[in-house]
């Protein structure tokens, strides 16, 4: 029976898909999805994000090619409810459709405090708003670095209220306070102050100062972001945060080390009203003048006060100068009496030098240096025969012995002490293992497990300790009880057992020594 014939034109699987995808691209050109993004891990190693927009009764997939994600205003996150703006297209390879996304915004207010609460719980987690992180302002700075836009009137206002209280060198580094790039180039602002060098060419502020005019909350969420947020937490350089009006709160305000509710109060607790310190420098020097009159005023009464109670020059000198007269009155008559003594010394010695006293000494003298010659020379023969004498004893002992019968009973010494040596080391280990073997055997008799052996257990508490006594267990304390072959646990079912009553002692048979 020949195949029926049809009217309808057939397509090929590739070229129904690319209809569906002309047709889906051509009346879905532009669209803008409300939904839960789900599913979502953060871009691919490609650069491109895959993930899913959802409702409550259907999902759509969904993708951002790379040159898109990076102008996002923020990060997508899993769970949020976002508006996403794009045209619908099919993939041939699945037979799906899928939104791909040009623009990404949150779902309202509402979806934007609630992702700005989120991330500030997730930064406090991590410490970065902590008190204890936060560095003191500097009193009085001598470089002051501002990160604002340079064309606006936050700057502007800055520099008018530095002037105004106390003027200081300003280094601004030019930044958009709002847009795509706005947090990437403040965070690099941050830390490219802190990247200068101290002494450079550059000065290094001392402080620095984030500034930005109010706005919405969409206009200021640059300052939400976690790079901004870092940035401000990891300066070295104390900072201060001055975003929006006073009643605008971002997250660096958390992370900077002052919040100024306004730029131009931010420059006003930058540094201090020069006026206002010219004033107390002047007062303090007024006090200072004073209070080192007064001190020297008082100094000079108690000068007076004390000269008043020394004595006059002339008491003081008065002993002194007659001691003086005194001792110079007797000088000349200890002269006197002085140079007669010693002439008559003079002459006494003078009386006992004679030539003929000097004749007797010399042969005294020459007389006693011969006697002591001849001692010496009779003292140097008998030393000399001593030591001769003594070098013939020592040379009679001293006999000259073959090497080979030296060497021969030295090798017969060292048999014996080989022996001799081996012997004693065989006793010493004989007599420490019969040592070591009662040690042992002693150590196994006193050993608490030879008691378990026996058939009795040994109980402890949860801390290790022994259970002694059955009066010492409450109800519910966990044991250990350990037997011969291993420990098991236990829970003690109730208090302390009542004592058993001792059994009365059976009499004793009468021995022989009781007989008598």
């Amino acid at each position: 029976m020949p195949d029926p014939v049809h009217n309808a034109g057939e397509y090929s699987v590739s070229e129904i898909s690319m209809a569906l995808k002309r047709t889906v691209e051509d009346a879905f050109g532009f669209v803008r999805v409300r939904g839960e993004i789900s599913g979502y891990r953060g871009p691919h190693s490609s650069g491109h994000a895959y993930f899913a927009l959802k409702d409550d009764r259907a999902k759509i997939e969904a993708v951002i090619w790379k040159g898109n994600f990076g102008k996002l205003r923020f990060r997508p996150e899993e769970g949020m409810e976002v508006i996403a703006t794009g045209k619908l297209t099919t993939f041939p390879g699945s037979s799906k459709y899928q939104i791909v996304i040009e623009s990404l915004e949150p779902a309202g207010v509402g979806a934007l405090m609630a992702l700005l609460e989120e991330r500030r719980r997730k930064l406090a987690a991590e410490g970065l708003f902590d008190s204890g992180r936060k560095k003191p302002i500097p009193y009085l700075p001598r470089v002051i670095g501002v990160v604002t836009s340079p064309t606006g009137a936050v700057i502007r206002d800055i520099l008018h209220r530095l002037a105004d209280r106390f003027p200081v060198r300003v280094l601004v580094w030019p930044v958009r306070v709002q847009g795509e790039t706005s947090a990437a180039e403040v965070a690099a602002a941050i830390a490219g102050f802190n990247a200068l060098a101290p002494g450079g060419a550059i000065p290094r502020p001392d402080v620095l100062i984030v500034a930005r005019g109010g706005g919405s909350l969409e206009d200021l969420w640059g300052f939400n972001e976690e790079i901004v947020v870092r940035a401000a937490a990891a300066s070295q350089i104390p900072l201060i945060s001055a975003v929006g009006h006073e009643t605008d709160t971002t997250l660096i305000d958390f992370a900077s080390d002052l919040r100024a509710p306004t730029p131009t109060g931010a420059a006003e607790m930058a540094v201090p009203v020069r006026s206002e310190l010219v004033g107390t420098v002047g007062d303090l020097d007024r006090r200072l003048d004073g209070a080192m009159l007064r001190l020297i005023e008082g100094r000079k009464r108690e000068l007076r006060a004390a000269t008043r109670s020394l004595p006059r020059l002339d008491d003081l000198l008065a002993i002194p100068r007659r001691a003086f007269d005194e001792l110079a009155a007797r000088i000349g008559r200890a002269l006197g009496a002085n140079t007669l003594a010693h002439r008559g010394r003079l002459e006494r010695t003078a009386g006992r030098l004679s030539a003929a006293s000097l004749d007797r000494l010399t042969i005294r003298a020459r007389d006693r240096l011969t006697s002591l010659g001849e001692r010496q020379g009779r003292a140097l023969e008998v030393h000399a025969e001593r030591k001769r004498a003594g070098f013939a004893r020592i040379a009679g002992r001293l006999r000259v012995e073959p090497l080979s019968q030296r060497l021969a009973r030295g090798a017969v010494q060292i048999a014996e002490l080989d022996q001799r040596g081996n012997r004693a080391f065989i006793r010493i280990v004989e007599k420490n293992r019969d040592r070591l073997d009662r040690a042992w055997r002693l150590a196994e008799t006193l050993s608490y497990r030879s008691v378990l052996a026996r058939g009795f257990a040994l109980v402890t508490d949860a801390e290790g300790r022994t259970v002694r006594m059955a009066s010492k267990v409450t109800s519910g304390e966990a044991l250990t009880i350990e037997f011969q072959d291993g420990k098991i646990g236990a829970v003690a079912a109730g208090g302390a057992a009542e004592p058993r009553p001792k059994k009365a002692a059976k009499p004793k048979p009468p021995t022989q020594e009781s007989l008598f």
